[in-house]
């Protein structure tokens, strides 16, 4: 896989950007601000349907272009990285809203960056992120003044030197990613079922019941993973497919013998239910894995739809 530099970012941003001379009438945001832009933005559902994941390098698209700041979705596969970079005249701020990234500065440890806890920086703040996770990702950045010029970096020592073109680096990253996953796999970790169940949900965007209600109305599927057992005695939720969890993955891998018809893709935006929401967790991060970056679960399970007053068949 060819990790992606900001090249293409760049020339995306340069060919809808703003003339420079439109900015010195606009008050521009502080990372601060931005940091609240792209919290919110993350929270709303104005992103999810636009996101798309592409093998060759990562996907991203401006969502929004205003006079004093712009906004970007970006999506993230297992081993992709930009590179050290930094935002030219721009301060930024993103967030994760899905998965897990990481971010590089020189001399510094890398930060782990979970959903939810945003990063934001000044003029000619450089980094490198990546996905060094074994699942998608997907990210919100804002920029402010809207971004028009990046300048990459390589990485001697501790000092970032600015390159020309492209070089060796990005392959570098890459097998620096393929070496340390063989290494976790040749070193297996034992976790705790509270820690599994904290790194399944870390990568999660939960759903409460009257959100699942709502998101399963504009085409969402709905699946119930409770034993026939529970089923009997508990109920169940019209219309929602019925996939006990000893089967689920081999249903909805899209490359599997054994998948559903409906599916037929990675975008595909599944709600995985259990009883009181925890096995579920655990199985829509397992989809996540497949590649089903939109796959979640309802917070509180079953029993949270019923308090909520939400239709169920007895």
């Amino acid at each position: 896989m060819q990790l992606a530099t900001e090249e293409p970012l760049v020339a995306a941003a340069s060919s809808t950007s703003t003339p420079a001379k439109s900015h010195s009438c606009a008050i521009l945001r502080t990372p601060e601000e931005l940091t609240n832009i792209v919290s919110s933005f993350a929270l709303s559902d104005e992103w999810i349907d636009r996101v798309r994941l592409r093998t060759e390098h990562r996907w991203y698209e401006r969502l929004y272009h205003g006079p004093d700041h712009d906004i970007w979705a970006i999506s993230w596969l297992p081993g992709q990285s930009t590179g050290f970079h930094d935002h030219g005249e721009s301060s930024g701020a993103f967030v994760v809203a899905m998965g897990i990234l990481e971010e590089h500065r020189a001399g510094e440890q890398p930060l782990v960056i979970h959903p939810g806890e945003p990063r934001a920086f000044g003029r000619d703040y450089a980094h490198d992120v990546r996905n060094n996770s074994f699942a998608p990702a997907i990210s919100i950045h804002a920029y402010s003044p809207p971004l028009t010029d990046m300048n990459e970096y390589e990485l001697e020592g501790n000092q970032l030197v600015p390159r020309e073109g492209l070089s060796e680096r990005a392959e570098a990253l890459h097998q620096e990613w393929h070496m340390r996953t063989d290494n976790r796999k040749s070193k297996p970790s034992a976790f705790s079922i509270e820690q599994m169940l904290a790194t399944a949900r870390s990568r999660l965007r939960r759903l409460s019941p009257d959100e699942a209600y709502r998101v399963a109305a504009e085409g969402a599927i709905l699946v119930d993973i409770r034993p026939e057992g529970q089923r009997a005695i508990e109920g169940n939720i019209p219309g929602a497919l019925i996939i006990e969890r000893n089967v689920l993955e081999w249903r909805f891998d899209p490359t599997s013998s054994a998948r559903l018809p409906v599916a037929t893709n990675h975008d595909l935006r599944v709600i995985v239910f259990c009883s009181e929401g925890y096995t579920s967790s655990l199985a829509a991060a397992a989809l996540q894995y497949l590649g089903l970056w939109r796959a979640t679960d309802i917070a509180g399970g079953f029993h949270a739809w019923r308090a909520a007053g939400l239709p169920i068949v007895p």
